[in-house]
């Protein structure tokens, strides 16, 4: 009985591992989507979260420095890859973002109190070239980088009376950035999953200054610039 037990555990062991060496982590996996990325024109989504944030920039060294306190947010898009070579390709990355974040300058003393929430909800632009590795069986790591616009429709660019009469930041409605990010494709036997970190850097001034009495002259007079800065993780399907 003993050695019957130990024959049935025997061949449950064997299989197994032959079913792992088989699977996408295995050592000899099954071969999917073998020529899915050799197409010109692939297409996607994604879904994914984001946190915003700011870099600020200073006329004079601050007594107190201001502080943005971020919430995540999310992200959902399309994705259109251009094959360029087998090594490269051209991404066309639309999508949705929301972000949610709260400026507080302790050094400010208005009638507003020193804290700002600023909700953006922001259609990203990127255009990005995917530099991709050799594939190992079912796995394909690569490195991505472009530019992006960004469209914030929650923007109140044109709202300066009002700024003005509630201290409101007035943030431009377009801003352009540069993004770096790492990934990793995951070939399944219907779809390749793609799980991604990027990084998001504003290239230009933010904030549209007030320079009039009063107003949100009195909250961001010491600020030379603000720059988005972003953490996206995104999650791809093919």
């Amino acid at each position: 009985m003993k050695k019957i037990f130990l024959l049935i555990l025997l061949s449950f062991f064997l299989k197994g591992n032959a079913q792992y060496n088989k699977s996408i982590f295995g050592k000899n996996p099954i071969i999917n989507l073998e020529n899915f990325q050799s197409q010109p024109i692939h297409f996607g989504f994604y879904l994914g979260t984001n946190l915003f944030d700011y870099k600020i920039d200073y006329k004079e060294p601050p007594v107190q420095e201001i502080q943005t306190l971020k919430s995540t947010g999310f992200n959902v898009g399309i994705i259109g890859d251009l094959r360029l070579q087998e090594y490269l390709h051209l991404r066309f990355e639309p999508g949705l973002y929301y972000s949610k974040r709260e400026f507080v300058n302790p050094d400010a003393t208005t009638s507003f109190g020193n804290s700002r929430e600023l909700i953006g909800t922001y259609i990203h632009l990127p255009l990005l070239v995917k530099f991709s590795a050799l594939r190992a069986g079912n796995v394909r790591p690569y490195l991505e980088g472009g530019f992006s616009g960004m469209l914030n429709l929650s923007s109140n660019q044109n709202a300066s009376d009002l700024a003005a009469s509630e201290e409101r930041l007035r943030l431009r409605q377009w801003t352009f950035n540069y993004e770096l990010g790492v990934g990793i494709d995951i070939f399944t036997e219907y779809f390749i999953f793609s799980p991604s970190v990027r990084g998001v850097f504003g290239i230009g001034d933010e904030l549209i200054h007030y320079d009039g009495p009063g107003g949100p002259g009195q909250f961001t007079n010491n600020i030379d610039s603000i720059k988005n800065r972003a953490i996206l993780l995104n999650f791809t399907f093919h």
